[in-house]
């Protein structure tokens, strides 16, 4: 038990001292810049879908 309250210890002391945080500009910048990853990757995927699905329709009509 004594080895868990010390992890739990270290780990408090090692958030407070050791670890740098970042401000809120640093916060706010880096939370633009995972949004618009995520609509410029979430636009990319739709956009391979709706080509492949379009292709595959193609594809099927020949065989009709």
């Amino acid at each position: 038990m004594n080895k868990v309250s010390t992890y739990f210890r270290e780990s408090y002391r090692e958030l407070l001292e050791k670890v740098t945080w970042p401000s809120w500009s640093q916060l706010q910048q880096s939370t633009v810049i995972v949004l618009v990853a995520t609509i410029l990757i979430t636009v990319l995927v739709w956009l391979m879908d709706l080509a492949s699905s379009q292709l595959l329709k193609l594809v099927y009509s020949f065989f009709k």
